[in-house]
């Protein structure tokens, strides 16, 4: 019997290609997804069950959870509408303000919690940390601090190995190793604040497009602008 992972899957490219990545490891998926109250919280909603359903994980091993505590307490651009979202300015110093405040330590914690119930040996997350936007909750220090704190906090029997395949990648690697695995790139999202269409603007956006365009691919999702630098 194959072991079980738990996936972090927010329906973005880097969480899409982490999933095909556990599944061609030969876990069994569960998918966890986060609502709390981002932006375009309803399309990456879709986006997890189009994901879900591709690769035919049972409803039983499917989880949404919503976080409202992180949209009561802001501080975030994705969050809170009043905080203007940034654009197009990849090599800005610190922290952008559309880091949502310890978010990824809630995210883990709800992983741990729901791993220990199901009996799962694996949790799969999608950070990225050479290639982002500079969250610091999606370094790779960090997340091997929360392993131990994980398995320090749970029954003796629990024993959870955290993996974070992408952590050190460039987008356009992600973006091939996503083709290489048949992931459903077509059915991911990762706008910040378009649910139509990309709005093309955002960092997220310009991460995504970048790595397509520097993997030689077209990006198969619709924007509604491409920045003439980011086009094939």
């Amino acid at each position: 019997m194959s072991e079980l992972a738990v996936v972090s899957l927010s329906g973005g490219m880097d969480s899409c290609v982490t999933a095909a990545i556990a599944k061609a490891e030969g876990y069994e998926l569960a998918l966890l997804h986060a609502d709390y109250g981002q932006r375009t919280q309803d399309r990456e909603k879709r986006a997890f069950r189009e994901i879900a359903d591709f690769y035919g994980v049972p409803a039983s091993r499917r989880l949404i959870i919503g976080f409202d505590t992180l949209k009561a307490i802001g501080g975030s651009a994705l969050t809170d509408t009043s905080i203007a979202l940034p654009e197009g300015e990849l090599d800005r110093p610190g922290v952008p303000v559309s880091y949502v405040p310890f978010r990824n330590a809630h995210l883990l914690a709800t992983c741990v919690s729901w791993a220990e119930v199901l009996g799962a040996s694996a949790i799969f997350v999608g950070f990225v940390e050479e290639d982002s936007s500079g969250y610091p909750d999606c370094r790779e220090a960090f997340l091997r601090s929360f392993e131990q704190t994980a398995n320090l906090g749970t029954k003796p029997e629990t024993q959870l190995a955290f993996h974070a395949p992408l952590i050190h990648l460039r987008k356009a690697e992600i973006v091939r190793r996503g083709r290489d695995l048949g992931a459903p790139l077509h059915l991911s999202w990762s706008c910040y604040q378009g649910e139509t269409e990309a709005c093309g603007h955002c960092d997220s956006c310009h991460l995504r497009l970048r790595g397509f365009q520097e993997a030689g691919l077209a990006d198969p999702i619709p924007y509604a602008f491409i920045p003439e630098g980011l086009r094939l």
